[in-house]
């Protein structure tokens, strides 16, 4: 680890002492620094849970990665920094199914700062929240156009969220469930593996790749790029989506330009209907 060069990947150059003015800067430098992406499974590669390896591939490769990269490198950042973190196993909501995944289908991370617990995620995607959440409080915590809450039922808790300014009346729509049990990096290899090789994965059914942008988010997904404008402080301000259609000899080049990705082997695009899988959650 190699602390002052992954701040500079991230572009960030604040103060680094564990405080939550700081905790909140550094991820949201990350989000918007860092994409989430698993495009070297659809490139002749695979992911591995190895920090050395990606400190490598994200930090100097600039490259970025799935939950269980983004997040777990995310965490030895933040332990360096003098944060305490604990990794959580989480379950995701399939948008299609309304079912969740299995036990370590997402990895999050709680940090523990002055007594107080925050949900903290560089590794969700275009839906996940910009600053970390409060984990002692049910009350909704607003984030620019949206909002989230945490729920507690029994020993889970579900992250949901809903669009504010979006024009409409938006319902709660639920992410994903986690457990505050400690976990380590390697209890999430198995599922690791299932993601880049089960046909009821979105990682194994699509390339992907997205980016939190000031103003939006941008995305990747197959032949598609859309860009996300989100909504102004105006009344009645709502999404702006648009959807560009990109040919093969375009992919690589749109994403080394908009994504900072520049991949070392030829990508085959895909966007391939997600099985359900044999068991529901």
């Amino acid at each position: 680890m190699d602390v002052n060069q992954y701040l500079s990947r991230i572009g960030y150059s604040g103060p680094v002492q564990p405080r939550l003015d700081v905790l909140r800067s550094v991820q949201i430098c990350h989000l918007r620094s860092v994409p989430f992406e698993n495009l070297a499974i659809h490139s002749g590669g695979n992911l591995k849970l190895d920090l050395p390896l990606l400190f490598e591939k994200v930090v100097n490769q600039y490259c970025g990665g799935v939950c269980f990269e983004l997040n777990g490198l995310f965490s030895w950042l933040l332990s360096n920094l003098g944060f305490h973190v604990t990794l959580l196993s989480g379950q995701v909501r399939n948008e299609q199914t309304c079912a969740y995944g299995p036990p370590f289908d997402h990895l999050t991370l709680m940090v523990t700062l002055d007594g107080q617990r925050w949900l903290c995620d560089v590794g969700f995607g275009p839906r996940g929240f910009l600053f970390p959440l409060s984990l002692e409080t049910s009350a909704p915590q607003e984030q620019g156009h949206r909002v989230y809450n945490i729920r507690a039922d029994m020993d889970m808790k579900t992250v949901a969220w809903k669009q504010e300014k979006s024009g409409v009346d938006s319902d709660w729509v639920e992410l994903y469930k986690f457990t505050l049990e400690p976990r380590c990096l390697e209890d999430f290899a198995e599922m690791c593996q299932y993601h880049q090789s089960s046909p009821c994965s979105l990682f194994y059914c699509k390339s992907l790749c997205s980016l939190l942008k000031p103003s939006g988010s941008l995305s990747y997904v197959g032949h598609r790029l859309v860009s996300t404008t989100f909504p102004t402080a105006a009344p009645g301000g709502a999404l702006e989506i648009t959807t560009r259609e990109l040919k093969d000899e375009e992919i690589q080049g749109v994403l080394a330009e908009q994504f900072g990705v520049v991949l070392n082997s030829p990508l085959t695009p895909k966007d391939e209907t997600i099985k359900p899988p044999p068991v529901m959650y």
